[in-house]
């Protein structure tokens, strides 16, 4: 965990259509390439937006036959950069889905692969229902990926509001957490600053956390503000709510610091849960 990192959070607003949406991501990706960033991350749902399982099933492909592996691939090795691919839908058998983050090195190499643990289902207001647990299977597996700047723990969009896991994954090695998300309006304005902050200072941890923005497919809106947060809490990077990038600097000391000053992570204690009064 040394050095510092100029890391960028491309932040796209997906179509229902897989190709021109890998076109836009590319065109952005080689942008913040050309902007210095040597890390590159993209959101949730990159291939596509699409509401409901029926259209999921008709567009999703199996990862030996999609299309954005491979496009990811090659962009990184035409980059050189170290690129987070967002998550693609990959087909898993006739019923399920993953909704799957890759992390693809310089060479192209996918070094490292996320499934979804956490599934988005919820009823806000207004009518605004979700149900990802009806097509997607959840992952089984956290990972933290190496990399020349520490260990990269990986999750995705409502896996933020589960503290116990970033907390796991800086306890094997993450000193960067990736969170890449298609935030609802709703609760990109209530919660989405304020979880990434705390994720961030509860592990001493970086977070690079880039987002979906805009309307999509049957009017579903997402918050955009892709963010890149420091250990100590400090946002470095907002990206606000047009498709573009932001770039941060890094500086990987500043997470030993972090954690030497609050050195929570080494602090557990078991305890005993009581009810009272019941």
């Amino acid at each position: 965990m040394s050095g510092v990192l100029k890391a960028a959070c491309v932040q796209v607003s997906a179509g229902t259509e897989l190709e021109p949406n890998l076109a836009a991501a590319g065109d952005l990706v080689r942008r913040a390439r050309d902007a210095g960033a040597d890390f590159i991350a993209l959101p949730e749902n990159v291939g596509w937006i699409v509401q409901g399982r029926a259209k999921t099933m008709a567009r999703v492909k199996s990862e030996a036959e999609h299309p954005g592996v491979p496009f990811f691939a090659g962009l990184a090795r035409e980059t050189g950069a170290w690129l987070l691919s967002g998550t693609l839908h990959v087909l898993l058998d006739e019923q399920r889905v993953a909704n799957r983050s890759y992390l693809f090195d310089p060479r192209g190499r996918a070094v490292a692969q996320y499934d979804k643990i956490h599934m988005f289902d919820v009823d806000l207001k207004d009518g605004e229902s979700y149900r990802e647990s009806a097509t997607f299977r959840p992952g089984e597996r956290a990972v933290v990926a190496a990399t020349p700047w520490g260990g990269v723990g990986m999750t995705i969009c409502y896996d933020v509001r589960f503290p116990y896991l970033h907390r796991a994954l800086a306890k094997a090695g993450a000193s960067i957490l990736t969170a890449p998300a298609a935030f609802t309006v709703p609760t990109g304005r209530a919660h989405w600053h304020t979880l990434l902050r705390a994720r961030a200072i509860e592990t001493g941890c970086f977070v690079i956390a880039p987002a979906q923005t805009g309307t999509h497919d049957e009017g579903r809106q997402t918050y955009g503000h892709s963010l890149i947060v420091a250990p100590w809490g400090e946002v470095l990077a907002d990206a606000g709510e047009g498709v573009g990038f932001v770039v941060a600097d890094l500086d990987m000391a500043r997470v030993e610091e972090a954690r030497r000053m609050v050195p929570a992570l080494t602090h557990d204690r078991g305890f005993e849960v009581v009810r009272e009064g019941f």
